[in-house]
């Protein structure tokens, strides 16, 4: 870690994503809708999908909401999987 680095509160990830414009809550609120859309298009309850999750109701709300911006990636894989899809991150 540089000089710089130290006592830097954030991820190398995070400062990716500022770098290039683009904001961890625009990309939380497109994976809310996806996940929405999914759930409406295949008929999932929340509360089905949090047994699917092996999670509680509480949690896949904050999954769901658009402003809450601390969900793991670990969290966004088993709610796709939970829908029948992948989660893919990408860097172009």
């Amino acid at each position: 870690m540089t000089e710089e680095g130290k006592g830097k509160i954030g991820s190398p990830f995070d400062d990716c994503l500022k770098e290039e414009g683009i904001s961890a809550r625009a990309i939380k609120r497109v994976l809310a809708r996806q996940l929405d859309a999914l759930m409406a298009d295949q008929k999932i309850t929340k509360a089905e999908l949090a047994r699917r999750m092996k999670t509680s109701r509480a949690q896949l709300d904050r999954l769901l909401d658009p402003q809450n911006e601390s969900v793991t990636l670990a969290t966004l894989t088993r709610a796709a999987h939970a829908v029948g899809r992948n989660l893919r991150v990408e860097l172009v």
